[in-house]
């Protein structure tokens, strides 16, 4: 194991940041942003250790050097280090203070969850460098996490339904049709074998190897158990100086309460696989803290007692966001759909909505800011009560803004139409600026449902955890 570029750095001065699915799309405009973020709001000794995920050694490799040339050329550019530090700023001095190393994960695929986490957590990374400009990483290990972004996952859809498309349109108008879009044609009955080598193994036919909806497994249940394995690095020993690590669920703006249903908890049976498993994400998340659910949150987020003094660890703290409507290659379009689709997009936003940021730079603003944020700051402004998302004005100026979820409302409280127009809030960022056009006010039988049914979703993602750990030897 060789010495890592921060091992002389204190604590505090250090930030260590997983990113999941980072070689394209959101997930590497999340790495851009947080790369930016850095440069302009962190102290001159500070480093930033980034571990983009992607599923093979290319794409990782791609990846980090990709983000290695991004860091360089923007602190070759950025004009804040060179007022800060006047005209003796060298470059060079920043990108050796970010540190780029990715590991390979396939959220589909149990053996890699386990081998990905036994890594990270028991092992070292190495992604060596060919120039000065950024110091080599060879056997390092990683100490901690502080956040983890967990933003794979895949769409699990064919196209457009294209009846869909005009009558949302015009039913609905532009910008309610381009937010909470219903024209999407998803695919029944997708499944995967997480732990392929049973199948190779098995003498029967294949269809008998145990399988998970490849939706929900893609999206929730394989970082679910990724997490769980990398608790070690996300919680926090008695007196540390850092507090503990952040888990942050990428979720969408789009899901209702309609989009899940606990009796096709996968997803298997439904066309809407994508909004199932993302309505799931925004359920644990909201719940994750309240009494009810702790039997079974806290279970899930415990961390082995410290082999320091025997005292439980502190875990670390769960937190939601998305990225209000991007393009992205996520969708199957052709080039010429592509074209017109991006276009819709930015006039939905001319148009007036708060949830076109359009770009995966712009969209990454929200979990970016959950990742960089201080304690202080999460908390005054609801934290972990909330979910987050990237709104964006007609000059392309993002900032995070509560999002209403359905059953939970902005912040788990019933607010009458009194208070939602005394909100604090300005502009784009008030409560009820792109609100569903449907949306249904919260009551305190829906509040109660809700939290029933965070307690059943927990319920069931535990008793899948240690189906799923025991089968794969995890």
């Amino acid at each position: 194991m060789a010495p890592a570029p921060w091992d002389s750095v204190s604590p505090d001065k250090t930030t260590f940041v997983l990113v999941t699915g980072a070689n394209s799309g959101i997930g590497f405009g999340i790495c851009q942003r947080l790369i930016d973020e850095f440069i302009a709001t962190r102290s001159l000794d500070c480093h930033l250790i980034l571990i983009p995920t992607a599923r093979s050694t290319r794409k990782s490799d791609d990846t980090v050097n990709a983000l290695r040339r991004y860091a360089a050329t923007r602190a070759e550019c950025s004009k804040t280090l060179k007022s800060r530090l006047g005209p003796g700023y060298e470059a060079s001095e920043t990108t050796r203070r970010i540190h780029i190393v990715s590991i390979q994960l396939d959220l589909c695929n149990l053996p890699s969850i386990k081998g990905a986490s036994d890594q990270l957590v028991n092992g070292t990374l190495s992604n060596p460098s060919h120039t000065d400009a950024v110091q080599s990483l060879v056997d390092i290990r990683i100490p901690r996490l502080d956040a983890v972004i967990l933003n794979a996952g895949i769409g699990g859809w064919s196209g457009l339904n294209w009846s869909k498309v005009a009558h949302c349109f015009f039913s609905k108008g532009i910008v309610q049709a381009t937010t909470f879009p219903t024209f999407k044609a998803g695919i029944k009955g997708l499944t995967v074998n997480p732990i392929p080598e049973t199948s190779k193994s098995n003498d029967d036919d294949s269809k008998t190897s145990p399988v998970l909806g490849e939706v929900f497994c893609a999206n929730v249940f394989g970082h679910y158990l990724f997490v769980h394995a990398i608790l070690p690095l996300l919680s926090r020993e008695p007196g540390a100086t850092v507090p503990p690590g952040r888990i942050i669920w990428e979720s969408s703006i789009e899901p209702t309460g309609g989009d899940f249903s606990p009796s096709d908890f996968q997803a298997v049976k439904t066309k809407d696989a994508y909004e199932s498993s993302k309505r799931l994400t925004d359920i644990l998340a909201m719940t994750s803290s309240l009494p009810s659910v702790k039997p079974y949150s806290a279970s899930y987020l415990s961390p082995p007692p410290s082999s320091k003094d025997g005292n439980l660890l502190t875990p670390p703290k769960i937190y939601l966001a998305h990225p209000g409507v991007v393009v992205s290659t996520l969708f199957p379009l052709n080039a010429f759909l592509f074209f017109w689709y991006r276009v819709v997009m930015y006039l939905s936003r001319w148009l007036g909505s708060p949830w076109h940021p359009v770009t995966a730079y712009n969209g990454a603003c929200a979990m970016v800011w959950l990742a960089l944020a201080g304690e202080d700051e999460l908390a005054s402004r609801g934290g972990q009560n909330v979910k987050w998302g990237t709104s964006c004005d007609r000059c392309g100026n993002t900032s995070p803004k509560k999002t209403e979820v359905e059953g939970w409302g902005w912040e788990g409280k019933v607010e009458d139409r009194a208070a939602l127009a005394n909100d604090d809030a300005t502009g784009l960022l008030r409560k009820m600026v792109g609100r569903k056009a449907d949306a249904v006010d919260l009551t305190e039988e829906k509040r109660a449902e809700f939290e029933e049914l965070g307690v059943e979703c927990w319920r069931e993602m535990e008793r899948l955890r240690a189906e799923w750990e025991e089968r794969a030897g995890m």
